[in-house]
């Protein structure tokens, strides 16, 4: 190939310049200018990978725009062919002579047998050459195993030793030009990403004005005007810069590093070059310009919401298989913590950044799926860029999270009434206002006490409205989304259930649980009764709404419910204590001071205390204070985020003051219930029997005389009076051991 062929080659390429006014590469080090070139970009979705900085393959049977192929097949257009040349021992004939002087037989010729001023001829020609990648006459390239780029340049060895030691100076540089050069053409296929193709533009722009350069050094040349030496002098201020863009590329192409990775490598090289100032400069300006696709990923998530990703390349991942609707019906959803989470390999110009970034994106997309369209006011003025050290883009960040979270928190406390919603909740499964409860229970009496299986729903659901609408809950815009279901399971059992599956439920246990204790629970779950009742399985449901789902989840609603079927059989305890009471009343006219009625009648004040001082403890000492606190944080939060946190940090302490993450108190508090409850059933028997039978004795006496009446009354009572004494007292001892015991 002779000097006019490689000129035609290089004009058809469109990377040679023989204008005069180019600029030197030591002013390209100063003030580099890389704009105006354009990147190649896709729109297309690559297959996901399992590799951070890994370049992804395009997903299959979706058209992309494919690398011509004209580039692949004729590798002469490219300069790929420095890779394909063969190491010969015999220089070919048809490459010429580019001297005009020097005739077609002297090629033949080794180098050694010309004067030394003719062979510095022959080496700047060849030099000229080797610097765009083309080997000479008596420099020609080589497969080497040395370096990763596999090609070395090899002088003549015959030529002067004066001229091959400055040959050899400059040989490094064209080196380094073919490994960029390669670099720059096989990076700028679509399928290696937008980073890539925005760094290989860049490292295209500083070769157009190298080959500008090489043009000039050729034109000095031509005219006469340049030796070797000068030729070294004008080479020595770029070598250190090719060097420094060399193991950059080296790096990325021997790891087949993309996206973010390619940014961190510029990064962590331009911090390595802290002593050499002009070659920093450089690679802080190629940072800038390969950030450029990534910065507009990044603005379309902080300023709308979206991942525009065709490459996989952002740092952030996008779950779809997780749908808002798995909040309302999942217990352990993770919509808000998954469906859009970081990835590894994190820009480290981000990192400390990447958690607002990440909540600005969410608070934005959960907007857009409520149908309010919103967009960052400043965001067409407000572009991201990376200007080095200054940063602007973190400010520009700041404030698109600041806006962000207050606009979702506004629009979930203001168009769909959060506060609302949560008084709704105290109201209802906290107990706050306990009149339709009352009124309920007398209505759903007879349902509720059927086996779980035999109840119906539908007709507690009727019960429940009705005791809704007669109450005060009436005035509650909310109370038409509450609705009642029925477990299957009783508490202890539930709350075991909860805490093998893993969940926050077991983290929540207290750590002074021993071994025994949990066994000791274990047994009281395997020996409850199996024969449960509505009364120990009735429980509220809540119909919540997006996004209202994203602080009142099926997570939350399960706490809540299990406050309130602990609450509720703890108001059935004592109700019928109250009626046990009231049924105690009604002995009040006989004389029977001294006898174990008596004695029950003391048993049953103090099992009523304890109930009522228990329902007591559990509203007024953990649930109404916690509550308290809980919503005046509310109201001070600057985001969504803080309001969950709170809200779930008060469930969580109620959970456990509530004693329900307490499995040995709460084992003991439920044998105590059972027990109340059994006293209970047999007071209310009793004592009607009683009464019952005295009358019929009386009404018998009195028809059969004075004298009968005398007798049988004395007979009678006595017997009565010492068979009941007996009887109770025996019951009487044995109950207050077993619910001393109880008490520890």
């Amino acid at each position: 190939m002779d000097y006019n062929s490689f000129r035609k080659l290089m004009e058809d390429q469109e990377t040679f310049s023989f204008s005069d006014s180019a600029s030197s590469f030591t002013k390209l080090l100063q003030n580099m200018n890389l704009d105006g070139h354009p990147q190649a970009t896709s729109n297309r979705s690559p297959k996901p990978g399992n590799h951070v900085g890994v370049s992804k393959h395009l997903t299959e049977g979706v058209s992309y725009p494919a690398t011509p192929r004209w580039n692949i097949e004729r590798p002469f257009l490219t300069g790929q062919f420095s890779l394909d040349i063969k190491a010969t021992q015999q220089r070919t004939a048809n490459k010429g002579s580019t001297i005009d002087t020097f005739n077609n037989g002297d090629a033949d010729r080794a180098i050694g047998f010309f004067a030394p001023s003719v062979q510095e001829l022959f080496v700047i020609d060849d030099l000229l050459f080797t610097m765009v990648g083309i080997e000479g006459r008596y420099i020609w390239m080589k497969r080497g195993r040395a370096k990763e780029n596999g090609i070395t340049f090899q002088v003549d060895a015959s030529m002067d030793l004066a001229l091959q030691e400055l040959a050899k100076r400059i040989l490094p540089l064209c080196e380094n030009y073919i490994i960029i050069n390669l670099y720059v053409e096989s990076r700028s296929h679509f399928k290696h990403g937008l980073v890539n193709h925005a760094f290989a533009a860049a490292l295209r722009a500083i070769l157009q004005d190298y080959h500008a350069m090489v043009a000039q050094l050729e034109h000095q040349f031509r005219l006469g005007r340049l030796s070797l030496q000068g030729l070294w002098f004008f080479c020595q201020p770029m070598m250190g810069a090719m060097q420094a863009l060399t193991v950059v590329v080296q790096k990325a192409s021997m790891n087949n590093l993309s996206g973010s990775a390619i940014l961190n490598l510029l990064q962590s090289q331009a911090a390595a070059m802290a002593g050499d100032n002009a070659a920093r400069s450089l690679l802080e300006k190629l940072t800038q310009h390969a950030c450029a696709p990534y910065l507009g990923i990044l603005e379309r998530w902080v300023y709308e919401g979206v991942i525009d990703d065709p490459y996989w390349e952002f740092f952030i991942a996008e779950n779809k298989t997780l749908q808002k609707e798995s909040l309302t019906q999942d217990y352990n959803a993770k919509y808000w913590q998954q469906r859009y989470s970081l990835k590894p390999g994190i820009p480290s110009f981000l990192t400390n950044a990447a958690e607002a970034i990440l909540t600005t994106g969410k608070y934005l997309n959960v907007l857009r799926e409520c149908g309010h369209h919103v967009q960052v006011p400043f965001a067409e003025n407000a572009k991201l860029t990376n200007s080095g050290q200054n940063r602007p883009y973190l400010e520009c960040i700041n404030i698109a999270y600041n806006f962000a979270s207050a606009e979702l928190l506004n629009l979930i406390t203001q168009k769909y009434d959060l506060n609302s919603r949560l008084r709704s909740m105290k109201h209802y499964f906290l107990l706050d206002q306990g009149d339709f409860l009352v009124h309920f229970m007398d209505i759903a009496r007879d349902e509720l006490i059927k086996k779980p299986a035999t109840i119906s729903v539908e007709k507690l659901q009727s019960l429940l409205d009705l005791a809704l609408r007669t109450s005060v809950a009436v005035s509650d815009p909310c109370h038409e989304d509450l609705t009642c279901c029925v477990e299957r399971t009783s508490l202890p059992a539930q709350l075991d259930v909860l805490k093998k599956m893993g969940n926050s439920i077991s983290d929540l246990y207290t750590p002074t649980d021993s071994l025994e204790g949990d066994s000791n629970s274990e047994n009281f779950i395997q020996s409850a009764p199996v024969n449960i009742t509505g009364l120990e399985t009735f429980t509220l449901n809540y119909k919540v709404q997006w996004p209202l789902s994203l602080v009142l989840s099926r997570k939350a609603l399960t706490k809540y419910q299990l406050i309130f079927r602990l609450l509720f059989h703890c108001k059935h305890v004592e109700r019928q204590l109250c009626g046990t009471w009231q049924t105690h009343q009604s002995t009040r006219s006989l004389n029977l001071l001294g006898t174990a009625i008596s004695g029950s009648y003391v048993l049953c004040q103090k099992m009523l205390h304890f109930m009522q001082s228990l329902v007591h403890y559990l509203t007024f000492e953990v649930l109404e204070p916690n509550w308290h606190v809980m919503y005046e944080r509310v109201q001070t939060t600057k985001s969504i985020d803080e309001v969950m946190q709170h809200h779930d940090y008060f469930l969580d302490k109620c959970l456990k003051e509530c004693l329900l993450l307490w499995p040995e108190i709460l084992q003991k508090v439920e044998k105590l219930k059972s027990i109340c409850l059994q006293y209970s059933a047999a007071i209310q028997w009793l004592i009607p029997s009683m009464l019952v039978s005295d009358s019929v004795v009386t009404n018998v006496n009195s028809s059969d005389g004075v004298v009968l009446k005398e007798i049988s009354n004395k007979g009678a009572n006595r017997t009565r009076s010492r068979h009941r004494a007996q009887t109770i007292r025996a019951w009487k001892s044995t109950d207050d051991a077993t619910f001393k015991a109880t008490l520890g």
